[in-house]
């Protein structure tokens, strides 16, 4: 593959990037994990795209409008600059079918685009043609981050923060086998740059 084509992180959200709060009715509740800041600046830093990809269901269960999902991505966006970081690109899948308790119009389908599907990582390669295909990793605390990582055919990192641990010990979701399973984003960054420098090494 052409060294033209930028290395790309794709970043859950909650449990991740922010702090699992649930149903974040409020902004305020939105706060970084500690060193999350620092690592998307690290990435920044080396040129690796961050992009993020998220599943937000609080609509389709009723809980609060669409805008508060773009609100609760501006606080982030916010909260990254202040530590120097940034995304390049936000995507999220509002969906959630009513089999499994989507209650709100137009967002109570069956969609493509809620992980493990494959849509929203389609749709950043899409409207940035320069993003890598073999340097791309995809970065979350659950089960469907992993198992999204598999079907796109890119490097999965589980984080334990958030519901990592849960998933690893059967609790929450299920267990699954990603590329790396690190302490947080900050050791998953580090690991994500030294795979990055060790295939420009071998190249």
């Amino acid at each position: 593959m052409s060294s033209s084509f930028q290395p790309v992180v794709f970043l859950d959200r909650d449990g991740t990037l922010n702090v699992e709060a649930g149903y974040i009715r409020e902004l305020d509740n939105l706060n970084l994990i500690d060193g999350a800041g620092e690592a998307i600046a690290k990435l920044n830093g080396a040129g690796v795209a961050c992009v993020l990809i998220t599943n937000q269901t609080g609509a389709a269960r009723g809980y609060y409008p669409e805008s508060h999902i773009n609100a609760l991505h501006e606080r982030l966006t916010k909260l990254l600059a202040g530590h120097g970081a940034h995304l390049d690109a936000i995507y999220y899948c509002p969906h959630l079918s009513a089999e499994e308790g989507g209650l709100v119009e137009p967002y109570n389908i069956a969609c493509d685009c809620r992980k493990p599907g494959p849509a929203l990582v389609d749709l950043a390669y899409a409207d940035m043609p320069g993003l890598s295909r073999e340097l791309a990793y995809m970065v979350g605390d659950k089960a469907t981050d992993v198992e999204l990582a598999a079907n796109c055919k890119i490097k999965g990192v589980l984080v334990e923060t958030g519901y990592g641990k849960d998933v690893q010990s059967g609790v929450y979701q299920w267990p699954v086998k990603p590329d790396y399973q690190a302490t947080s984003i900050v050791e998953a960054a580090e690991w994500i740059l030294q795979s990055i420098r060790a295939s420009a090494a071998a190249n």
